[in-house]
């Protein structure tokens, strides 16, 4: 499996909080469940997916039963839209983007003055399909006219994370928490701490965000983060413990069981690990579940089968590109471990274009490296962990980076990091990072 990729949940940003009792209050809310990573995101989140959820099915049916006598109600149908990007986002269908976008623009042609639940929706959407350029020039339009919501602030820092400015990332969420301290706000805060590399703010902020929860499902978003945050530390023990009291919260929830997967795979329970995940992907197949699969079997040696993950994973790729979604990271380092180094490295340029993000710039510094132009790699690899972010990925990347220009030095610094950082963080590149630490020349 590969490390978890926060910034994906951070991606589901609008939820079906906006369902027919909130958008009667003409409200704005986030998702308290992440979105496949896609995500990336998420922070990222992004991602994992949400629960697929009952009432969020029921809140589209009762939208569109009372669109169906009320059709030009901008404040519906730009929740209708919303609710469309969640159930994207929680049954991995792209199909849902185009049917959103239809209904938010005519939400704006309704009503475009003050529209900020449809001008935070194209956000949301256009957050969703990893256009972020266009999803901060919403945000910003919704903040305009509403000021004092805190979720239109959220949406905003998540745009500015992904474009790689780190600093109105902060801004924004600092803003949030004025406006709104609580689960939503608080994960951010501490996913802006985690990018820094100071996870015991980020771990600390996690854990004010589980007290103040305001139910099960903020409760298991709670424990997810941080799972993960253990996970990421080298602690899968402390993930799955984190992932079993998430899914007492919220036994439903794809996410957890993905989380659950991935620590007992770091654990050596590869038996419990293959079945949850199988579960995760027959529910909800996200890309990131299909290959965190596929890397499990090809680790055990079950060549075959990883196989058949990474043809699907292929063919969901394709389904996301269709939906109008920009494959970057994922996409880029798929194609650079598994695929094309040629098509690693168009993708990753092309990801970097539109989404200068940290993890953008990893994407590109390993497709470099698999193209054989290791000195643009790790100027590329040097910019992603420029924030002080505590990957083991990226680091086991650099380390590769460096010992292919003939630095065994820098590379034996960078895996000793990279294992301290996380011993297990990869069931394909963590024995890779072992073996080629233990035959790099002693150091003089």
């Amino acid at each position: 499996m590969r490390p978890a990729r926060r910034h994906h949940i951070r991606l589901a940003v609008i939820t079906s909080a906006l369902g027919v009792g909130l958008f009667l209050a003409g409200g704005l809310g986030l998702s308290p469940w992440p979105a496949a990573r896609s995500e990336q995101g998420t922070p990222a989140a992004d991602a994992v997916s949400a629960p697929v959820s009952d009432p969020l099915a029921a809140d589209i049916t009762g939208l569109q039963d009372h669109l169906r006598k009320t059709p030009q109600d901008p404040v519906a149908l730009a929740t209708l839209g919303l609710d469309y990007v969640q159930q994207a986002k929680a049954t991995a269908d792209p199909s849902y983007y185009p049917k959103a976008e239809e209904l938010l623009k005519h939400s704006l042609a309704v009503q475009k003055a003050d529209n900020f639940t449809a001008l935070g929706g194209m956000a949301a959407l256009e957050a969703a399909r990893h256009h972020f350029t266009p999803a901060l020039n919403w945000a910003r339009q919704a903040v305009a006219v509403n000021p004092y919501n805190s979720s239109l602030y959220g949406t905003l820092a998540d745009a500015f994370t992904q474009l790689g400015r780190y600093g109105e990332a902060a801004d924004a969420v600092q803003r949030m928490v004025d406006l709104k301290p609580g689960t939503p706000s608080l994960s951010r805060a501490s996913y802006v701490a985690e990018l820094r590399g100071d996870t015991d703010t980020a771990r600390t902020d996690m854990q004010r965000a589980l007290q103040d929860a305001a139910g099960p499902a903020d409760r298991g978003f709670a424990h997810y983060y941080l799972g993960e945050l253990a996970f990421n530390t080298g602690d899968p023990a402390g993930e799955l413990a984190q992932a079993q009291a998430g899914l007492h919260e919220a036994p439903s929830s794809v996410a957890l069981l993905q989380a659950k997967a991935q620590a007992e795979a770091a654990l050596g329970k590869t038996d419990a690990a293959i079945a949850d995940l199988t579960q995760a992907v027959q529910r909800v197949p996200q890309p990131e579940y299909v290959l965190a699969l596929g890397e499990l079997y090809q680790s055990l040696g079950r060549t075959q089968e990883a196989n058949q993950q990474y043809q699907v994973f292929r063919a969901e790729q394709k389904l996301f590109a269709a939906g109008g979604v920009a494959l970057d990271s994922d996409a880029a380092l798929f194609e650079a471990d598994h695929g094309n180094p040629q098509d690693a490295l168009t993708i990753a340029r092309q990801g970097l274009r539109t989404r200068p993000f940290l993890e953008s710039h990893d994407a590109l510094a390993w497709a470099l490296h698999t193209n054989g132009r290791d000195r643009e790699a790790l100027e590329e690899s040097n910019e992603a962990l420029a924030q002080g972010t505590r990957n083991a990925l990226f680091h086991y990347h650099r380390a590769l980076i460096q010992q292919s220009l003939g630095d065994s030095a820098a590379a034996r610094t960078d895996l000793t990091l990279t294992l301290t950082i996380n011993s297990r963080f990869n069931p394909l590149h963590a024995p890779n990072a072992r073996a080629i630490l233990a035959a790099l020349p002693s150091t003089p």
